[in-house]
């Protein structure tokens, strides 16, 4: 009998097609993602990753298929699933503490809570403060902090409740480059210590490279999956390791196949016909 235990995240067959616009966003994806895994998604606008990443948060209903994590099918959000955005959608009436605490305070109102467990939730709140290097800023107000400070809260809001997967669309976009620097590092560091699942959508490839473990490559029209590409990094990743020749050849593998999936080449070719026919 086989005792493997099933994947963290499966896909079979996904297809997801908007009616109105008469538009596929997603077609035929099949995808598993084992427990503890860190898996980038990268790809040119309109493949479809950020669809794919909201039908596995439940936000999303694919209109066919099979999406299913931990072996039983995908109804709807869970509080095993847990979504960062690129904007950090605090409440600025609350603190950085409040923040953090605030889907703890809704499951103490909505269940029948013992005073323990909102001592345990206070105590997960102070752990998470100091993992994210929030301490000194825990009664601070959101428009007081930096953007890289903002993310740090929202990151420590969706750890708040323990997820087992935690799904990230592009998450640092908004930031500059020392501070995403800083953020790589750091949520590999909790991906370490939290040993969640994390679905990471970008569409920076040296990003993609550096934190996932796997990279999956989506093409447009319609969404799909087009590679999938193992990472031959240590887990212990050094932000030296992107000047390594290794890294340097798969980011120049991943930006033409890019290229090639989204008609780019096509129409620089294009371009350069019309530039060399163009009256002078």
């Amino acid at each position: 009998m086989d005792t493997t235990p099933p994947p963290k995240i499966e896909a079979r067959g996904l297809f997801k097609r908007y009616e109105r616009a008469r538009h596929d966003a997603l077609q035929d994806v099949s995808l598993r993602i084992e427990a503890n895994a860190f898996v980038t998604f990268v790809g040119a606008s309109g493949c479809g990753k950020s669809t794919l990443l909201r039908a596995i948060g439940g936000l999303e209903t694919p209109t066919g298929g099979t999406l299913q994590v931990d072996g039983r099918p995908v109804h709807g959000p869970g509080p095993e699933r847990a979504m960062v955005f690129q904007h950090y959608s605090l409440y600025p009436w609350m603190s950085v503490r409040e923040n953090i605490k605030f889907c703890r305070r809704l499951q103490v109102h909505t269940r029948d809570r013992s005073s323990a467990d909102v001592e345990a939730a206070a105590g997960r709140a102070d752990a998470l403060l100091r993992l994210m290097g929030l301490a000194h800023v825990a009664e601070a107000w959101p428009n007081q902090l930096s953007g890289g400070m903002q993310q740090r809260v929202a990151i420590a809001r969706a750890l708040m409740s323990r997820p087992a997967i935690l799904l990230m669309d592009e998450p640092f976009g908004a930031l500059d480059a020392q501070t995403r620097e800083v953020m790589h590092d750091l949520i590999l560091h909790v991906h370490r210590l939290e040993q969640a699942t994390i679905a990471f959508v970008t569409h920076d490839v040296e990003e993609a490279i550096y934190l996932g473990q796997r990279v999956v490559l989506m093409a447009p029209r319609p969404g799909r999956i087009d590679t999938v590409y193992e990472v031959p990094l240590p887990a212990r990743r050094e932000q030296s390791m992107k000047h390594a020749p290794e890294f340097l050849a798969l980011k120049r593998r991943i930006l033409d196949r890019i290229r090639e999936t989204s008609g780019m080449q096509t129409d620089l070719e294009l371009l350069e016909q019309l530039s060399r026919t163009a009256p002078a």
